[in-house]
């Protein structure tokens, strides 16, 4: 017997009016998750993690279809305890997605958001400074907070609250103060903590001319959304790490016009790429010579 176009047409139409909001929501829900689940999965660490677990999911299926029973019953009382250790296993992932929920990008559309102006002048000092601190060889560690907040940094240094100027980070990470060997944390354009700590890059490929300063300050980007401004105590030379990248040696003019496309809002069209990107200026360089090690 025939099925007409007319027919399946009809079930597709009766299909569709049983489809309530709260399917669409049920999908659209499954949808962020597994979204979220690739981005996760997208790190070296967690792809491995999930190569074994589908390796040991097709060797459970085997040890059954081929009646490896000792094998099979193993490998099932393993199964009861998987949950717990895909937690532990995928601990800073999972830390990591956390993070981003609770962050001011989930908040902000019922949270005023502050005026560029602060955040502007926060700049302008910041690449005053680092100018002066790079000529005199002074160390400087600078950690611009986004939208992941960075309060258990904050509470490893010393709690402060004060404008940004030039003359505050100088004194700050002048050689003798008590807190120039942490960073400084700046919220909404002001200094919100001193002689913080932060988590060092567990990257092993990083060069081994880096620094605890760099190595740091790349380890910030690793584990938040925020901009870092490094100094370089040996050579003076500025660098910034975003993502877990580092682009080092920029000019003053090159830093202050990186800051502002980071920091502060586009109001530009989307079409157009942004000029100063840390991206940019990485594929800018890449045939302008040998990138630094």
């Amino acid at each position: 017997m025939g099925v007409t176009l007319a027919q399946v047409g009809g079930w597709v139409v009766r299909y569709l009016l049983t489809i309530r909001i709260t399917d669409i929501l049920d999908i659209a829900i499954m949808a962020f998750v597994l979204y979220k689940i690739f981005t996760l999965v997208q790190s070296t660490k967690a792809a491995s993690l999930v190569k074994g677990l589908l390796i040991f999911l097709a060797a459970l299926v085997l040890s059954s279809a081929l009646h490896l029973n000792g094998i099979n019953y193993i490998m099932s009382r393993m199964v009861n305890l998987g949950l717990l250790a895909l937690i532990i296993l995928f601990q800073p992932e999972i830390r990591r997605i956390l993070e981003q929920v609770g962050s001011r990008r989930f908040t902000a559309f019922f949270i005023h958001e502050e005026s560029a102006g602060a955040m502007e002048r926060a700049i302008s000092q910041t690449v005053l400074a680092c100018t002066e601190m790079s000529q005199t060889r002074t160390g400087a560690l600078i950690v611009f907070e986004r939208e992941i907040l960075l309060d258990d940094m904050v509470r490893s240094g010393t709690v402060l609250d004060a404008a940004v100027s030039s003359e505050l980070l100088k004194n700050i990470f002048f050689v003798k103060a008590p807190m120039h060997d942490g960073a400084v944390i700046v919220r909404h354009g002001r200094v919100l903590g001193a002689g913080c700590m932060l988590p060092l890059s567990k990257n092993v490929n990083l060069s081994r001319d880096l620094g605890m300063r760099h190595r740091a300050g790349i380890g910030m980007s690793e584990n938040s959304d925020a901009v870092v401004v490094i100094v370089s105590e040996e050579t003076g030379s500025i660098s910034v790490a975003i993502g877990g990248m580092l682009k080092r040696h920029l000019k003053p003019e090159t830093l202050e016009n990186l800051l502002r496309n980071e920091l502060l809002p586009r109001e530009e069209d989307p079409a157009e790429k942004p000029k100063f990107s840390l991206l940019a200026i990485l594929k800018s360089r890449k045939d302008g010579g040998a990138e630094d090690e």
